[in-house]
Formats: structure tokens, sequence, C-alpha cells
């Protein structure tokens, strides 16, 4: 089986690399030899530490993947142009690809995905969603029967280191940042990871398959932990939580059929949960199934090495696919309903800064009870506690409340920002609890 991939940075030389080195394996478990014949690269005569003669690369994208001597193409370029057209160009000219895209799939998977079955060859994407964990395909195959209520993990690598060095050392925001690009786990630029997107696209291919609904990136409620501060990491230690930035798809019934949300948000979570051991750079992915019950995939979720081994599981499965003449499917995406953000429910917790002064927390919670947001509990720091943020005559007041919809909890902050007693508002975080309805 000829490979032809496109792009040769990090992931790619690790996947040359890693080809090489199985191919014996391969070959012995499959029949298959798996040869990389060409590789596309913006500059053909710059050195790289792969093991391939100089004529494999090209700089001729759109030949590769319709050249009739490569009979597999893998996509790690990125991005959505010129990936979208020339995966699309592959796919027609029948051949099979594989690709760890996550914004291509995000935003133009259904488009992909029938490509595909019209051209009756596989789209795999293991890579797009975990990095090395083996998740994508227990969900679209394992778990095909299986109806899904809710998927929720820690998919960014990035944003879990940063959290984790801020709950175990109690770092701020921004020198945990600084640790996280000093080590190459964060970009100079981390936008995409700190803030949410690069989960968004995650989860919106994961709801795509659990579901069966076409959800695109546009379709996620995305929010990131750049406003998480280290006293709201300190609030939930002694409480029992951790914060982690969960990535949730769910269903549930609608009053016309069921609805699905997706998001991607920090939250506090029971320190007794699974995903709260997820630490450093790992990631984890939470199934819960009304027959399967619970499920975690645990692992790396991203790096040269891993995610070429992910890659690598799908090329196999295209090439002995392609040589039997058969292709996996995902089946045709329903359009989906989408549940609106301010009709979704949880706890939440927040803080604020407010004079410190009596009959403040009377008003202050009154505002709560006026739309109908319950307090489950309340902690109040005055500035002799130790509040370094804090100034005389103020004191934090942190709350976390029972179940509410976010459209009530939304009017309940707005109400507090009139209130001449609060000088400001601080974070406002959700909490994983057991009263979760799952909407």
């Amino acid at each position: 089986m000829r490979i032809g991939v496109l792009g040769c940075g990090t992931v790619g030389s690790s996947l040359i690399t890693l080809v090489q080195r199985q191919r014996g394996t391969v070959e012995a478990r499959t029949g298959l030899r798996l040869e990389i014949t060409r590789v596309a690269v913006r500059d053909a005569a710059r050195p790289r530490a792969v093991d391939l003669p100089a004529e494999a690369f090209t700089t001729d994208a759109a030949a590769l993947v319709t050249d009739p001597d490569v009979d597999v193409v893998v996509e790690l370029m990125g991005g959505i142009e010129p990936a979208r057209q020339l995966v699309r160009s592959a796919l027609e000219a029948g051949k099979p690809v594989v690709t760890a895209n996550k914004a291509l799939l995000a935003s133009h998977g259904a488009e992909l995905f029938a490509a595909a079955d019209a051209g009756g060859v596989d789209l795999l994407f293991e890579a797009a969603v975990a990095g090395g964990i083996p998740f994508v395909r227990p969900l679209r195959e394992s778990l095909l029967g299986e109806p899904v209520d809710r998927v929720l993990g820690i998919v960014n690598g990035t944003t879990n280191f940063i959290l984790t060095r801020m709950t175990e050392s109690g770092a701020d925001y921004a020198d945990a940042l600084a640790e996280a690009q000093a080590l190459g786990y964060a970009e100079a630029d981390p936008t995409a990871d700190v803030e949410g997107l690069d989960a968004a696209a995650k989860i919106a291919i994961v709801a795509s398959i659990a579901f069966g609904a076409e959800v695109t990136v546009d379709d996620v409620v995305a929010e990131g932990i750049s406003d998480v501060t280290a006293a709201d990491i300190a609030f939930a230690g002694r409480h029992g939580f951790v914060v982690k930035l969960l990535a949730v798809a769910e269903v549930d019934d609608g009053a016309d059929g069921p609805e699905i949300s997706a998001r991607v948000h920090p939250a506090l979570v029971p320190s007794t949960h699974p995903l709260a051991s997820v630490r450093e750079s790992f990631n984890a992915v939470f199934v819960q199934g009304g027959a399967v019950g619970d499920l975690m995939f645990y692992g790396r979720g991203a790096g040269g090495d891993p995610t070429a081994s992910a890659v690598l599981g799908d090329l196999v499965d295209a090439a002995v696919n392609r040589h039997r003449g058969a292709h996996a499917s995902i089946g045709p995406l329903a359009p989906a309903r989408m549940r609106p953000a301010e009709a979704s429910s949880s706890a939440f917790y927040l803080s604020l800064q407010a004079a410190d002064r009596p009959g403040v927390l009377a008003a202050v919670a009154g505002v709560f009870g006026e739309h109908g947001v319950s307090i489950a509990s309340m902690e109040q720091e005055a500035p002799t506690s130790g509040g370094t943020d804090l100034d005389d005559g103020e004191a934090r007041i942190e709350f976390v409340t029972h179940l509410a919809r976010e459209r009530d909890l939304r009017a309940t902050l707005a109400s507090l920002r009139e209130l001449d007693v609060v000088r400001r508002l601080g974070s406002v975080i959700r909490v994983l609890t057991d009263e979760d309805d799952k909407s």
C-alpha cells in the first residue's frame, strides 16, 4: 500500500518514522506492506529528520492526492483550506483518507463524510479528537447501538497542564501559562487552547458521532480558562473540588424531540470523580450510556508520537479496507436540533466583591431569590483574612448554587451588577454535581 502524506511537521515526521519501524509487524499481521512514497511539503529542499529519498518530497499537494501511484492519503497539514479541497479531491479520486484535522471535520465533516460514502472509501480521524487515545473507533463502532446520553472529557492538554499547576503549586494563571509555553505545551499565541476553541472543535466531532447529527463547531458554546483565578482554585480545593476545562456533549428530550447540547467550559469537578485525577497534559473522555453505564478513556492527548500512533491505527484500517474493497461509514448525519444555551441547567460557583457592612449579604441573597436561583452554600472572606486583591471595606463572597437554569443565572448576574453594594463580579464557573440533569 503506497501512502501519500500531506505535511511533514511534528506529527508527519513521527508518523513516517513509526510506519518504517512498525512495517514488519503490520505486514505480518495484515499481509500488507505500508510504503511512504510521496510527501507534500512547502519547501521540498529543506532538510528533514526522516529516512526518505529527496525525490519523495513534493510541493504539489494537489497532484499527490490524485496520483494513481498513491493508494491512501494521510492529511496532517491542518487548517481548513486547502486541506478541505485536497481531502475531497482524494475521496472523489477513490482514495481513503486518514486525517488528524479537528478544525476541518468540525466545520465540514458532514460534507466530507458524504464524499467518502459516495466514493466507497474510508475517511478516518482517530487522532482528531484525543490524540493517542483510541476513543473515536469505540464510539463509532463498539458503542454504535448504545444509547449514549452524555460524553464529557478533558480534551485539551495545554489547559489541563495550566490548571494542574494552579491547583498543585498555587500559581496564578499568568505564571502557569508562561510555564506551559516554556515547556512547549502552549503556543506563543495560546488563544485556541485557553479560550476553549480547540476543545470546541473536538466536542463537535464527538457529538456528531455519538448522536448521529450534524453538529459543527459553530453549535458549540465555548468558554476558556483565562478568567480562572488562584482564589477560585483555592475555593474549589477547600470544598472538595478541582477545576477542569470540560468539553460536554449531551442529548435530552425536548418539546419537539431530542435536543443536543454541546459546550466547553471550566467546571468545579468533585475530587471523587474519575476526571478529577487527570493531571498535567493528559486527556480523558468519560462516556455515559443508558445500557453500558460509565466508561472512561485515558491517555496522552497530544504530542507527535501519541498522535502518530492513532494515525497509524487508522492507516492500517484504511489499507486493509481498501485491499478488501470495503469501507467504514458513520452513516448519514441528521440535522441537529440544538438546545439553546440559556435553557441549559447547572449548579454554579460565583464570586463577587462587595461592601463589608451589615445588610450586604441579605441584599445579595435577595437578588438570587428574585430570580429563582437557590443558594447551596456561601463563604465570605474579609481583607483581614488575607485577600490580597481586596480593598479596605470590601469582602469577597463566594456562592455555590443548586441546579439553576442558565437564563435565571444570567438574570441574577445582571441584577447583581446594578446593586450598589456590589463592587465587582468575579468568576462564574459551572459545578459538576450529582443533581446535574444532563441538560
